[in-house]
């Protein structure tokens, strides 16, 4: 439910990591909108788990950081979870419109 958004923080925070409650936090700023505030323990609770079913083993998606309590995308695993990224993006080509003026003049052709 969260996975995806779980996994672009870890990306971003890199190899310093981040703290399980400061991640929830993330998601739950990215989710939270005017007319809809999802349930941060809810949140909390589901990225707490997903931190620990995928930081169990060493060849796990996640791993301990340095500092205590803090984790991170584990190194092999990183590279190819970028190239999944990096798939899913749909190149987004802009093309050039012609700029037309539609202003009226001041002064008529006479």
């Amino acid at each position: 439910m969260y996975e995806q958004q779980i996994l672009r923080i870890l990306l971003e925070v890199g190899v310093r990591g981040i703290s399980v409650k400061k991640l929830a936090k993330h998601v739950y700023n990215h989710y939270c909108t005017l007319f809809f505030q999802p349930d941060f323990i809810e949140i909390y609770r589901y990225t707490q788990h997903y931190i620990q079913r995928h930081s169990r083993s060493s060849q796990g998606m996640i791993e301990h950081a340095e500092k205590w309590g803090h984790y991170r995308l584990n190194p092999r695993v990183a590279k190819a979870l970028l190239l999944e990224f990096k798939e899913k993006q749909e190149p987004t080509e802009e093309v050039p419109k012609p700029t037309v003026d539609h202003s009226l003049s001041l002064f008529p052709d006479a």
